[in-house]
């Protein structure tokens, strides 16, 4: 099979063609059809991130696909059944966080593409537990950024517990952002997109965004605050400066939520007076569970969401 390899940190991915893999027990084979390209791909590429995946490797983690054959103790009747493959690998399934329906906090947790081989390839391999169904009314094609890109900011606004009419401002319009603007507004949100680059803006435009933040020509703080300041801030944005204006964005009782993971490990001040006295949560989101990604697929099913997305062959 093709298959686009990391062979070492911050070198061109290589078009290798390895042997196709066999399921282990409890693992799915998928025939890939599509997988969509994170921005966590690139980093694990050039090995940004303190925990570093171990050359050579795979990337890859919105992948999604027919099951074409099934390690021991998988029902067979998976065969057939399209599925896509997350983040989240697999996970123990055992401590707290696994067992309370917080899998993606485990501290066990394997992911697809990082520490162990991904989609980028004609077939992979998936743990069946963490494989997650794709409905007949969601292509391929759309569903590969819903598996991460989706679920990613669908959690986020999610934990936010945004409600109608709350102003929300989205930090960063790309394959995440455009899709947490359609979230919020699901929820009833007044959305300022807040971005560098007009064509983004544009397309946050065209998705409902009720406001549009120019931040190469304005200051956002300024501007989202005479438009009535944020309720909640959503950064998806890797730039630092990104989150410390997010957090100045807000009003009393506002939620920072942060997303988005700088490259070089950067940190924000957090004033602690202006915190307390001002009733700020500070949230981190990861992803998403398999509950979730569910939502996020049945809602794309039901046409609420659109994907705005172009394609590439694997080479």
């Amino acid at each position: 099979m093709k298959a686009a390899v990391v062979t070492d940190f911050g070198k061109p991915l290589e078009i290798q063609d390895l042997p196709v893999p066999e399921p282990g027990p409890g693992q799915v084979l998928v025939r890939m059809e599509a997988s969509g390209l994170c921005h966590t791909d690139i980093h694990a590429a050039h090995g940004d991130w303190p925990v570093k995946p171990r050359p050579p490797f795979v990337p890859g983690h919105e992948g999604v696909g027919p099951v074409r054959a099934v390690g021991a103790g998988v029902p067979g009747d998976l065969v057939g059944a399209r599925v896509a493959i997350p983040w989240l690998g697999s996970s123990c399934g055992a401590c707290r966080h696994c067992v309370s329906g917080w899998e993606t906090l485990c501290e066990s947790q394997v992911n697809s593409g990082y520490s162990v081989d991904g989609c980028f390839a004609e077939y992979a391999v998936a743990d069946a537990k963490a494989v997650v169904r794709v409905p007949d009314g969601v292509s391929s094609f759309d569903a590969a950024p819903l598996t991460c890109a989706g679920v990613t900011t669908y959690k986020a606004v999610k934990v936010a517990r945004v409600v109608p009419a709350e102003r929300v401002a989205v930090f960063g319009i790309g394959g995440l952002g455009h899709l947490a603007v359609q979230y919020a507004r699901l929820v009833g949100g007044l959305v300022t997109a807040v971005d560098v680059e007009p064509g983004k803006l544009d397309m946050a435009r065209r998705l409902g965004a009720d406001r549009l933040v120019d931040a190469r020509t304005a200051d956002p703080v300024e501007q989202i605050k005479e438009a009535g300041g944020a309720d909640v801030a959503v950064v998806l944005a890797t730039a630092p400066v990104a989150f410390e204006q997010a957090y100045r964005s807000l009003n009393r009782g506002g939620r920072l939520v942060m997303v988005g993971l700088p490259a070089d490990g950067a940190a924000v001040n957090v004033p602690i007076f202006e915190t307390v006295l001002g009733g700020i949560s500070v949230i981190g989101s990861i992803v998403g569970t398999r509950q979730d990604l569910a939502e996020v697929f049945a809602l794309h099913a039901a046409g609420r969401t659109r994907v705005i997305a172009e394609s590439r062959r694997l080479e």
